[in-house]
């Protein structure tokens, strides 16, 4: 089984980990507790196959932006969130896609791009527009309106993001991997 290593980045109370624990546990958690660090596993499955996701939940305030570099060393795929009711979170992801970018010393590096509490459209200050016009300059990565609170979109953020993984670095389907598969089952 391939493991994943996915890292949820964004500024403080965008809801990331909200987010991250209603596609782990299927639960909504409603207080704001900022994280410093939390990680998380789940197994699931993608497209026929099955994957272990580790999952890092990072800090969103400005005092832990020291741990970031390392969390963009280790992570293959990262999901950007936002609030669609708080514009300079949006405006904040400009720099974290720079340092992701950086670090990976690459252009090509899986990204999702996500606008989450899309329940709270009445207090919307990020047209979904803008959100599409980010996701198009950085090289049309998949965008999402999410909410934590009603689960749209969350399984679907996890999954696409595994998807891009799996594009840029396919699984070994040579004949001397399916002989080992095959011995091992």
């Amino acid at each position: 089984m391939r493991e994943y290593k996915l890292v949820v980045l964004g500024s403080g109370g965008v809801g990331k980990s909200a987010l991250t624990v209603q596609f782990v546990q299927s639960v909504f958690v409603d207080r704001y507790d900022p994280t410093i660090e939390d990680s998380y596993r789940k197994q699931v499955e993608v497209d026929g196959h099955q994957c272990m996701l580790e999952i890092l939940d990072t800090a969103g305030t400005e005092q832990f932006t020291a741990m970031r570099d390392l969390y963009m060393k280790n992570g293959q795929g990262f999901i950007l969130v936002f609030s669609i009711i708080a514009a300079q979170t949006f405006d904040e992801l400009h720099e974290l896609h720079r340092q992701i970018q950086r670090v990976k010393d690459s252009d090509t590096v899986p990204i999702v791009l996500v606008g989450n509490k899309c329940d709270l459209e009445d207090d919307r200050t990020v047209p979904r527009e803008e959100g599409e016009r980010l996701s198009s300059k950085w090289g049309s990565a998949p965008f999402y309106e999410t909410s934590a609170r009603t689960r749209i979109n969350v399984d679907e953020v996890f999954y696409d993001l595994v998807r891009l993984i799996n594009r840029q670095n396919p699984v070994r389907t040579d004949r001397a991997s399916r002989r080992r598969r095959c011995r091992i089952l």
